[in-house]
């Protein structure tokens, strides 16, 4: 899955594909906006911590689905 971070005063996005479910995701953020940091991991095992004062916006993609067959 696919997830993009915008962070408060900087121009580029972080974006990083993780292993996670889009609901773990959810919590993870909305945990983070609670107070503390933003914590994830990426499907490479990278760790990203953004401060909850500095999130902008967090965008969830939709989850991979691997097509099997002919028409993939």
């Amino acid at each position: 899955m696919e997830v993009r971070i915008g962070v408060q005063n900087v121009s580029r996005e972080i974006s990083l594909d993780t292993d996670m479910t889009a609901d773990a995701v959810a919590k993870a953020v909305a945990d983070a906006i609670a107070g503390g940091t933003l914590d994830l991991t990426d499907a490479k095992g990278r760790r990203i911590v953004v401060p909850s004062a500095a999130v902008g916006y967090v965008d969830i993609g939709e989850e991979t689905k691997h097509r099997v067959g002919f028409g993939s």
